[in-house]
């Protein structure tokens, strides 16, 4: 058949596809780490990644039609080459690396960021991170985003101490992630994931997308800072959680 008609796979790729859709908005970023995990359960991590390639694409778009006002078009020029490069560096290490090493790296070092930031918390005189810092994070936010759609964590670790609005923060990620999953499209076509069954399924869920994108969009708009960050940290700690476990079941 040319759709995974498996009712298993529907029941955690449906929540998936629709928490992915909500941290696209921005509210509860991290959250959408969780999806390829989810959808794991029933499926190989290249199978779920590919899956949801298109159903990114909808996302994303829906994203910057939605914070197109909100973006920090310097921070992207310095964010986007480096991303693009993650990217390069996770297609030529797609077939080598496995699944659960990358889960067990992004989780980890998730989990340490929030320690780090919970137990020296930022002063509000406190300099942004450094710029290499930066690219090193964003670097590594474009490789476990090819590999498993991973890419929020470890740029939200350099993103989130330079304390942007919860707007602008969420405009200017919507940005980041079109151009990083856009370019995905080629490798993962070279590496044979784009199938005709992975595509199909994904039409199947591409309705759900906007869905969870409309519910994050009429939270992030209505929502204080602080709750934002505190719902941005806790989507964090779970996702952190969730790929250490991955990493060693």
């Amino acid at each position: 058949m040319p759709l995974i008609t498996d009712p298993f796979f529907y029941a955690v790729a449906i929540p998936a596809v629709l928490l992915l859709g909500v941290s696209k908005s921005g509210f509860g970023a991290g959250f959408g780490s969780l999806a390829v995990p989810m959808m794991a359960l029933a499926v190989t991590v290249p199978e779920a990644a590919a899956i949801l390639m298109p159903v990114l694409l909808l996302m994303d778009l829906l994203g910057m039609a939605a914070f197109r006002n909100n973006v920090d078009r310097r921070l992207l020029r310095f964010l986007i080459p480096f991303g693009l490069l993650g990217i390069g560096v996770g297609a030529l290490l797609f077939k080598v690396l496995d699944a659960r090493v990358v889960a067990g790296i992004v989780g980890g070092f998730t989990l340490l960021f929030l320690a780090q930031r919970l137990l020296f918390p930022p002063q509000p005189d406190s300099p942004p991170p450094p710029k290499w810092l930066g690219a090193l994070l964003t670097l590594t936010s474009g490789f476990t985003s090819f590999i498993a759609h991973a890419g929020g964590p470890p740029i939200n670790a350099y993103v989130i101490p330079l304390r942007l609005s919860p707007l602008l923060f969420t405009g200017t990620m919507a940005f980041f992630f079109f151009f990083i999953n856009l370019a995905k499209w080629i490798p993962y076509a070279w590496l044979g994931l784009l199938d005709v069954r992975n595509m199909t399924t994904s039409l199947a869920l591409l309705p759900l997308a906007p869905v969870g994108v409309w519910v994050g969009v009429r939270i992030a708009h209505r929502i204080q800072p602080l709750l934002f960050y505190r719902m941005v940290y806790a989507g964090m700690f779970l996702t952190g959680i969730k790929l250490v476990w991955d990493a060693f079941r």
